[in-house]
């Protein structure tokens, strides 16, 4: 059995994919400024927590070698860490790696 991966779709960037889906113009506009603000808060975050990391690698004065041994993941991963490069980490492995630190994360919410 073959899986289909063919693309059959794709919805113009911006208010294109809620529009698509049947929403009007006012409540795709009110959806697309809701998720960017949601994108927005999660770069954010991530942007926060690989500082904290990049901060401790140096406060520490590791090699990336060396920290990634001690978080547990790829010298290369580090790489990305230290130059902010975040797109393929989940917040949850951030604060992970930030446990290995031994350092703590907490959440506030306003």
């Amino acid at each position: 059995m073959k899986i289909d991966t063919e693309v059959r779709h794709t919805s113009k960037p911006g208010l294109g994919l809620f529009q698509d889906l049947g929403f009007s113009r006012e409540e795709a506009e009110r959806l697309h400024a809701a998720l960017q603000r949601q994108i927005n808060d999660t770069l954010r975050l991530k942007e926060q927590l690989m500082q904290e990391l990049s901060s401790w690698i140096e406060e520490q004065e590791l090699k990336q070698a060396n920290a990634a041994k001690i978080l547990m993941t790829s010298r290369s991963n580090i790489s990305d860490i230290v130059h902010k490069r975040g797109a393929k980490f989940t917040i949850d492995a951030l604060v992970g790696m930030l446990s290995l630190a031994g350092k703590s994360v907490r959440v506030v919410v306003e």
